[in-house]
């Protein structure tokens, strides 16, 4: 993780000032990549604005309890319209990371061809994952896996037929597992969706200050070249 930083850092603009005059706090998904990458991309972003970043690593449903009442000052990033559950959170546009819903099975192999051809299956997913919440709701067979890496292992069990999980997260975490023999993407992912940086209500102000940032990084094509550094990174990781 350490050379993933040096990356963020090295990507930067030259002459940010070393001193950060104030820090956030974010509530960060644990254990899962994609939410690592998103924080590793937000550093370059609030480094910009000289401010330092601090992360609490806790559940998903967990994270948007402290991060909607204040008690953090937001979210790493969600998806779309959160803020229309939780109106306490202010979205950041354009979005600074991007998530694919991917089938990963042990022994299954079909044709994916989104959320309903995964209806007939009992289907793991990882609690307060608001993508994969919503792509099976209404599914008669869902089981909600406490983390990632306890929701593969659940898998490779035989607790259920398949898992649903962002695809470079799903394989960065079976390749931690050393899983990789046994479990595997199916193709094509469910979807791409497009995730947001949240901050609280009372960080309006700020709000405007890094969307303007997000936006410059975003039309310069920075913002999508430091994800796929990030990406590489960990998925190079022993």
């Amino acid at each position: 993780m350490r050379r993933i930083l040096f990356i963020c850092i090295s990507m930067l603009v030259t002459g940010i000032p070393c001193h950060a005059q104030s820090v956030i706090k974010l509530a960060r998904i644990a254990d899962i990549p994609d939410q690592f990458v998103g924080g590793e991309i937000l550093r370059a972003v609030y480094a910009r604005l000289n401010i330092s970043i601090e992360f609490a690593d806790v559940p998903g449903k967990r994270a948007l309890a402290l991060s909607s009442a204040g008690e953090l000052d937001g979210e790493v990033h969600r998806i779309a319209n959160l803020a229309q559950t939780y109106p306490t959170l202010v979205q950041i546009s354009p979005p600074i990371n991007y998530i694919e819903p991917s089938v990963f099975t042990t022994t299954l192999r079909f044709d994916v061809k989104g959320w309903d051809s995964i209806r007939d299956y009992s289907v793991g997913i990882v609690r307060g994952v608001g993508s994969s919440e919503a792509g099976t709701r209404g599914m008669s067979r869902v089981t909600a896996a406490t983390s990632l890496e306890n929701m593969i292992q659940m898998l490779d069990a035989g607790r259920f037929d398949l898992m649903v999980t962002d695809l470079f997260s799903g394989r960065a975490a079976v390749r931690k597992l050393k899983l990789q023999s046994r479990i595997a993407a199916l193709s094509p992912p469910l979807e791409r969706i497009y995730i947001y940086h949240y901050l609280h209500q009372r960080h309006r102000d700020l709000a405007r200050r890094v969307e303007a940032v997000v936006q410059e990084m975003d039309a310069s094509g920075e913002l999508a070249r430091l994800r796929e550094t990030l990406v590489k990174q960990v998925l190079s990781e022993p």
